[in-house]
């Protein structure tokens, strides 16, 4: 979508404008307004010429345009139908100097996740990677992780699915019973969408993966890349996965990364209430963890999560604070 068309929605989001109000607001003739208002009707935006002027009344399904029309968070909307990686288009534009701006697409088709994992991502779901330069030191970056996660869930939460935060950055829909288990039962070499719910707490619905550049006292750039399995089919996914239509049945994709989009934004801007609102969503703390960083593995209770995001673990030995690792949720050892 070009500049004009894109501006030419954006003084429509308030409601009606005449054609002359357009004109001069966009520095065009009425003949060319008119032929602006015509494309964007071809693209499939109902748009009603009326007394008090042009008002639209419906917007297209999913893509850039429909993303963007309406939309409460500061990012312009780069839209593809299928695309390798939305994380790897991303990088490209942050390179660029490109900033706040979210990538999104129908389809990935060589999309991975943390640690270079697998990850399937068809069309139907929510592939989203968003490029901003937060005002942080490098150090406390892993906020924006735990903020992306906070706002996935309550996007996600928003269609009426019950989602979950499992440290760091898994989003998850609890499923009940005996859906947790002991590191022996996990498969280790699962994807990042998970093969099974073994040591997960759950089934998996969403992931963030981040990237970022910059030096020790300045960040360059942060990427967030955020999938959502929302309109597919069961079938379709790894085991140990679900989606948002498994759940509640379709939802309108475009309202949840406006949702997704707003949340994070309102969320980055104020990190230091990030953590009090992952808290109310996680389902990790409490609960009995095993925890593989680079170097250890760490056994204990997880009882806190600290600035800019590390989980503090209650071991037999003692506190620990650790900043990075693959987390699993352990059976009691009363069952």
């Amino acid at each position: 979508m070009n500049e004009t068309r894109r501006a030419l929605l954006s003084a429509l989001e308030s409601g009606p404008v005449s054609g002359p109000e357009l004109a001069e607001q966009l520095g065009l003739s009425r003949a060319a307004v008119w032929k602006q208002v015509d494309a964007l009707r071809t693209e499939g935006f109902d748009i009603d010429s009326t007394a008090a002027g042009y008002v639209v009344r419906g917007v297209p399904e999913y893509g850039a345009a429909a993303i963007a029309f309406d939309l409460d968070a500061p990012y312009r909307i780069e839209y593809h139908d299928s695309v390798s990686s939305t994380n790897d288009r991303a990088r490209e534009l942050a390179t660029a100097g490109e900033r706040d701006i979210a990538v999104v697409a129908d389809e990935q088709t060589t999309s991975r996740g943390r640690r270079g994992r697998a990850w399937t991502a068809p069309r139907g779901g929510i592939w989203c990677s968003v490029v901003c330069q937060p005002d942080l030191p490098t150090a406390q970056v892993p906020i924006a992780t735990l903020a992306a996660g906070v706002a996935t869930v309550e996007a996600c939460q928003s269609v009426g699915v019950d989602a979950v935060l499992k440290w760091p950055n898994d989003v998850l829909v609890e499923t009940g019973g005996d859906a947790v288990a002991d590191a022996a039962d996990s498969n280790r070499g699962d994807t990042d969408r998970g093969t099974d719910t073994a040591g997960r707490g759950g089934q998996k619905l969403a992931g963030i993966l981040t990237e970022m550049e910059g030096e020790a006292d300045r960040v360059s750039w942060v990427l967030l890349g955020i999938g959502i399995n929302a309109n597919i089919d069961q079938s379709a996914l790894p085991p140990g996965a679900t989606s948002l239509r498994e759940q509640v049945g379709d939802v309108d994709r475009r309202a949840v990364v406006q949702e997704l989009l707003t949340r994070f934004s309102t969320l980055l801007a104020e990190p230091k209430t990030v953590l009090s609102r992952w808290r109310t969503h996680a389902t990790t703390l409490g609960q009995r963890v095993r925890v593989d960083t680079a170097r250890e593995t760490i056994e204990g209770r997880a009882v806190d999560v600290r600035f800019p995001g590390a989980l503090v673990i209650d071991t037999d030995s003692g506190e620990r604070v650790v900043h990075a690792g693959d987390c699993e949720h352990l059976r009691p050892a009363s069952r």
